[in-house]
């Protein structure tokens, strides 16, 4: 059986803000954007070529503080063109950084271990690391 993550919440003080961060910085998907009421509002954007979602709003988790989710990952074929294209969209980004070694032989030598680092308005830290081919299970 699949276990598929299909949803990631991330905490924003304000919505409008993050959407447009979200969907016109990052080119981010808008799939809906739902006011249930004055106090409930949905956001969910989905990146390109993504199973996974993330879901911004108010009323979503009031025990997570805006900006206080690190770690959330994107996965690219090339990091070289992913920095020029976050660049171009006014995105502030990192270098590109190598972080470790491979293990073994690779299709790209930035596979697994080249990364570019940036945050939404809020402080949520976002990584993007390469990965242009992955191994497949036997």
């Amino acid at each position: 059986m699949n276990w598929t993550l299909e949803v990631v919440i991330v905490p924003v003080a304000d919505v409008d803000r993050a959407k447009a961060f979200y969907a016109d910085q990052l080119g981010f998907n808008v799939d809906h954007d739902t006011t249930i009421d004055e106090k409930n509002r949905l956001v969910q954007l989905t990146p390109r070529g993504s199973g996974c979602s993330v879901v911004i709003g108010h009323g979503v988790v009031p025990h997570m503080p805006p900006g206080s989710l690190k770690g959330l990952q994107l996965v690219v074929p090339d990091i070289h063109a992913a920095h020029a294209e976050l660049v171009e969209r006014g995105v502030e980004v990192s270098e590109v950084q190598v972080l470790g070694e491979n293990p073994g032989p690779v299709a790209h030598p930035l596979d697994n271990v080249g990364f570019v680092f940036f945050s939404d308005p809020d402080g949520n830290a976002w990584a993007v690391q390469q990965i242009s081919s992955r191994a497949t299970a036997s």
